[in-house]
């Protein structure tokens, strides 16, 4: 499959999302690795739900498939939701779905192309994850990219007998400083 090229880094590029992968990403959300870091465990997602979901993501927010460059396969899903345009804010989410992909610098690279879209061209200024502490793979990208912690919720998530912490982080526009939209202008 095609994707659409939006956003364009050295190892992925972030196409925009809609439901021609429903199956897949539904494969994903339903994946234990995947859906017990993003919160969404306990949630029944058959592929139609899947596909009403992405069907609305892009009208929620801004939502991508983040896509390996090397053979133009989708990987993952990042996004930015809860967008305040008055208060110049968002929430990002992120996922890579296939094992295959993870810890090669593909989260990284896609994280700091949507940095770059949301301080560059929709002009938002504080962007916030949302994460749980034992997701220690997304709080070392985070802090790697230059995410702050700014607070937890102690003791928040319970997963059997073991309680985890809600933790929050975010980055400001003046953090940030790679923007390939930027040297486009050059």
């Amino acid at each position: 499959m095609k994707f659409l090229k939006k956003l364009v880094g050295d190892k992925c590029y972030l196409s925009p999302v809609d439901d021609i992968l429903a199956d897949k990403v539904a494969q994903w959300s339903n994946d234990l690795r995947v859906s017990i870091r993003t919160g969404d465990i306990s949630d029944m997602i058959t592929v139609d739900a899947q596909r009403e979901y992405l069907n609305g993501m892009n009208e929620r927010g801004y939502a991508f498939y983040i896509v390996d460059s090397e053979n133009d396969e989708a990987i993952g899903i990042i996004r930015l939701m809860r967008i305040s345009h008055i208060h110049k804010n968002a929430v990002l989410g992120m996922f890579i779905g296939d094992s295959n992909h993870r810890n090669k610098g593909i989260g990284t690279e896609a994280t700091k192309l949507i940095l770059d879209f949301a301080f560059n061209v929709i002009n938002l200024r504080n962007i916030m994850i949302e994460t749980f502490s034992f997701n220690e793979r997304a709080i070392n990208l985070c802090k790697k990219i230059g995410f702050k912690e700014i607070g937890r919720r102690r003791n928040s998530i319970i997963y059997g007998n073991n309680e985890f912490d809600e933790v929050f982080m975010d980055i400001l526009n003046t953090d940030f400083h790679e923007s390939i939209i930027c040297e486009a202008l050059k």
